[in-house]
């Protein structure tokens, strides 16, 4: 499947630019095009392309609202930013509302060839993680009858190597993750976690006794989550800037994070901000993904 673009930008020789470069690519498609945000709106809700080029200055409407009125209209698609802006508090903004990448002007073919293949691969991965939640739902696996110990590879050892993988296998909170997936795959399920408030209750109640020690110890579990979590955060952010091209960056980056997320981790890290406690992450999903991952490769 080709992924579809609509290119939303005032200059016209910038759009006949665009067009060049997506037209040059095999696996992408133009869509639509359009001279500014209002009219942007209208053909991006009415196409709805998988990616959206947008200018940030455009004279009725700028790319931050366009993006803004979108994602409330609804449309879920990516959204690459083209500007010449390099305003630190705009581009921010822009990050905020769900851009995922920036293309500078003047354009140059190179790196939107790049950033292109780059969303191309991220759209791939997404459609991969949902393929194998839907490949888990209709086969039911969790039904088969083949027992635990007769698996190839144990829940620890397979959570264990994406830990690896992440660099967080030292981490306090990655022993807390491995329990957690070992009680969920214990409790059947086939695509979804059970909730985490179960989880850790489940979890915690196997070493703790009364219930205020269960839930000081859920509490805790929690932030040594959130704090590991955190930390493959950086150690992906880190390779990035070292090689984007890194296949575990390529890999786990998009898989497990909101890819605005890593970047503007990236660019913290750039700037050399201690920014730690303000870095965002999406703890049920990076759960949820690694879990369909354990599973994945369990029964591979």
């Amino acid at each position: 499947m080709t992924l579809s673009i609509v290119i939303v930008d005032d200059d016209v020789v910038s759009r006949s630019m665009l067009q060049d470069i997506i037209e040059n690519c095999g696996t992408l498609e133009l869509s639509g095009m359009a001279e500014g945000g209002l009219e942007g709106e209208r053909v991006i809700l009415d196409l709805k392309p998988d990616v959206v080029l947008i200018d940030l200055l455009m004279p009725d409407q700028d790319g931050i609202e366009t993006v803004a009125n979108l994602k409330q209209s609804g449309y879920s698609g990516k959204f690459i930013m083209i500007s010449q802006v390099v305003n630190k508090e705009m581009v921010g903004a822009a990050y905020q509302k769900g851009i995922e990448f920036f293309i500078h002007k003047p354009i140059n073919w190179v790196e939107v060839e790049h950033v292109l293949n780059k969303v191309n691969e991220q759209w791939k991965y997404e459609r991969y993680v949902q393929e194998i939640k839907q490949s888990m739902a209709r086969l039911n696996l969790v039904e088969a009858p083949t027992p635990a110990p007769a698996q190839t590879r144990t829940v620890r050892d397979t959570a264990r190597s994406i830990l690896m993988d992440l660099g967080i296998i030292g981490e306090s909170g990655s022993k807390d993750i491995v329990a957690l997936m070992e009680y969920a795959i214990e409790q059947k399920q086939a695509s979804e976690l059970p909730p985490l408030k179960e989880s850790y209750e489940a979890v915690a109640q196997k070493y703790k006794l009364t219930p205020k020690e269960v839930e000081k110890e859920c509490k805790a579990m929690e932030q040594r989550i959130r704090r590991t979590v955190l930390t493959a955060l950086t150690n992906l952010a880190s390779i990035g800037l070292t090689d984007y091209s890194n296949p575990k960056f390529e890999h786990y980056a998009p898989l497990y994070f909101d890819f605005q997320d890593v970047r503007m981790k990236m660019r913290a890290m750039e700037e050399e901000q201690a920014s730690d406690n303000k870095s965002k992450v999406n703890i049920k999903k990076f759960l949820q993904v690694f879990y369909m991952e354990t599973v994945e490769k369990i029964n591979s």
